[in-house]
């Protein structure tokens, strides 16, 4: 199994129905994905299997399962970005967001006691 979190869009795509429907069987996937996507068989399946190679779902039996959430998956990607991008430093890709974009009052103060409330539970002992 792969730990690359970046999906393509195609990955991204049959994705959101695994998640939405899951657990499904794969040929109720391949018939969704017919379809929503107008794909072939052989295009879900490979995608499936790419899915699979990645860590996001299982196929065993035909019954697909989720291996990784929508949710999880966009935390990994979010660290991942940081990492790659600000030396995995959140305080610096923090500053680099402020300073390119309108941020609300009410954003800051929701930023403000997410900060609060990971330092009230003793943050990352």
């Amino acid at each position: 199994m792969k730990t690359d979190f970046k999906l393509t869009e195609s990955e991204e795509k049959l994705a959101e129905i695994i998640w939405r429907e899951a657990p499904i069987t794969s040929p109720s996937l391949v018939a969704l994905a017919k379809r929503e996507l107008a794909w072939e068989k052989s295009t879900t399946y490979t995608m499936l299997k790419k899915l699979g190679d990645k860590g996001v779902v299982r196929n065993d039996n035909a019954l697909v399962t989720v291996l990784l959430t929508r949710d999880e998956l966009a935390t990994r990607q979010s660290r991942d970005y940081i990492i790659k991008f600000f030396g995995g430093s959140l305080p610096n890709f923090i500053t680099s967001f402020i300073g390119h974009a309108n941020l609300t009052h009410e954003q800051a103060n929701e930023i403000m006691k997410m900060i609060d409330e990971f330092v009230e539970r003793g943050g990352n002992r």
